[in-house]
């Protein structure tokens, strides 16, 4: 389906700013709906015709819908439309003619025309059309309720006509609650409630206010009922903010315990402040909800500190055992581990630090990276880096997949690039004084001779430095991993199944059961070798 913008921009000539205010009445036109028992339905002039588009429909919460199907994108013209073409050209609210039918479901008809204020304050054009649609197959005589909400209806709707309906929304506000099933408080220009809906009046009883509100100052009693002082006046500030005609942004209230959310809007049809709308929300229950989940976070990411500093313990232990280890391979074993567990305890790091089981993986792998290219075996120097973007991954999928990767870069630092001096390499160099000496060959060989510094050199070096590259990209649900290098290659009977070397067969293991995805490792078409990985992120 298309959106209030495209169909806005493929059937109007409306400006990009007339657009954005229609998109501010679609998202706070609930509140209008709910208190007319009707739909809402916007509609704006085709380019070139007499007819009209509907671009935006909502239905009440608080009575049956007059439309069964869906409105929007349906184009109407002639005799259908001779209310929405007065309500347009004449700039005014129309609400005679009689009923319509659609189906077996009778309805009212009402058209409001939809004003942009300019800059300076002033009333624009118009812009829009809302029909205001009411089934009247349920209509019987009103409550006290029905008729406060019916008369705040008109008034909201004589405010849209004007352009002051709906206010700017203030940053960071996302929700158009409360609603006004929620409790609904209406002032009049003094202040004094003039009638509280009964989920209001209990939303104030939770407060600790016991008395009826009608003929209270609302104001005021915002202020006595607030457990902090400082909030209370905040929240009455609020109340009288809207009778000067602002709409301030929404306030919580909180005392005995309960808290309740408020949100006070002006009433000011044809311009003249009469008072204002009140709508409240008791949020006891989401609060404390809330506040379970902040402590269960919190709980959470201090476990995942505490797995952390004890798997920093125990990588602390081994490499303290590697050092009184004299056996080489023992040695290089515990070793291993060492970086094993230092890479999952970067993950737990991470997630300590984090509010949800999510992490940013590339800042660990930029940390795992820099930590495999300092202990490459290879006297060679080796450069490590990334490409692309990991994203934002889970924990289950980071914890496992960090190993995967550690494993490959030890290995491609470790054995993809050859010794100093094999296979013709040169050995390394040092500088002393301007002149660069040859350090002794392997071997026992004679060293070479001396030679300028900065001098040419042999050809036999290779001319590319030595380079691991980690790339990553998401597609289609899927994360796909490159680990690759420019080094020797794979030898000719390598076989990546049948291998016996331990990183392999955890890699192997992590990528096909935990990570449930797949491992290939190639030879490259120039030099070197890749290991392919692809991760599906969907679980």
């Amino acid at each position: 389906m298309s959106t209030l913008r495209d169909l806005a921009e493929e059937h109007t000539g409306l400006r990009p700013v007339d657009i954005d205010h229609l998109h501010r009445v679609a998202g706070d036109w609930q509140l209008l709906s709910d208190l007319s028992f009707a739909d809402l339905l916007l509609w704006v002039p085709v380019s070139d015709t007499d007819g009209f588009v509907c671009v935006a429909q909502v239905r009440p919460t608080t009575a049956p819908t007059a439309y069964q199907d869906d409105q929007v994108g349906r184009i109407v013209g002639g005799p259908e439309v001779a209310h929405l073409a007065i309500a347009y050209t004449q700039g005014r609210i129309w609400r005679e003619g009689d009923p319509v039918w659609y189906g077996d479901t009778p309805a009212r008809h009402e058209a409001i025309p939809v004003r942009l204020r300019s800059g300076d304050g002033e009333s624009g054009e118009v812009i829009a059309v809302v029909g205001r649609d009411t089934n009247l197959s349920t209509a019987r005589t009103p409550s006290q309720l029905e008729l406060n909400y019916l008369t705040t209806a008109d008034d909201l709707a004589q405010m849209l006509s004007d352009g002051t309906f709906p206010p700017v929304r203030h940053p960071g506000e996302t929700t158009t609650a409360p609603r006004v099933g929620d409790g609904l408080v209406r002032l009049d220009a003094n202040g004094k409630v003039t009638y509280a809906s009964p989920n209001a009046q209990s939303a104030y009883r939770r407060l600790g206010f016991a008395s009826h509100l009608v003929g209270e100052d609302l104001a005021a009693l915002n202020g006595r009922l607030a457990a902090d002082p400082l909030e209370g006046t905040e929240a009455a500030n609020r109340v009288l903010a809207a009778l000067r005609g602002e709409a301030p942004p929404r306030r919580e209230i909180e005392a005995r315990g309960a808290t309740v959310l408020t949100r006070a809007l002006p009433l000011m049809p044809a311009g003249v402040p009469i008072g204002a709308l009140v709508l409240v929300r008791d949020m006891t229950e989401v609060r404390r909800r809330d506040r379970a989940l902040i402590t269960k976070d919190a709980t959470i990411r201090e476990i995942h500190h505490r797995v952390k500093n004890n798997l920093q313990t125990v990588a602390a232990l081994l490499r303290l055992q590697a050092r009184r280890v004299g056996i080489p391979a023992a040695r290089a074993a515990l070793e291993e581990s060492v970086r094993r567990v230092a890479s999952i305890a970067l993950v737990h790091e991470t997630l300590s630090m984090s509010s949800d089981e999510a992490v940013e993986f590339d800042g660990i792998v930029d940390r795992v990276a820099a930590a495999a290219a300092e202990v490459a075996a290879t006297e060679v120097p080796v450069r490590v880096r990334r490409q692309g973007s990991f994203g934002v991954l889970p924990a289950e999928i980071a914890t496992s997949l960090v190993i995967v990767l550690n494993e490959l870069l030890l290995n491609a630092v470790e054995h993809a690039f050859p010794e100093q001096g094999e296979n013709g390499a040169v050995p390394p160099t040092a500088v002393l004084d301007g002149v660069a000496l040859d350090m002794p060959a392997p071997d026992g060989a004679a060293p070479a001779e001396q030679r300028p510094a900065g001098a040419e050199e042999k050809p036999d070096r290779p001319a590319e430095p030595a380079e691991v590259v980690v790339s990553a990209h998401r597609f289609r649900k899927q994360l796909h991993v490159t680990v690759a290098d420019n080094g020797r290659g794979l030898p000719e009977d390598f076989d990546a199944d049948q291998g016996s070397r331990l990183g392999l067969q955890i890699v192997r293991a992590l990528a096909t059961g935990e990570l449930r995805g797949t491992i290939e490792l190639r030879n490259r078409a120039g030099a070197g070798t890749e290991a392919l990985l692809v991760v599906p992120l969907a679980r």
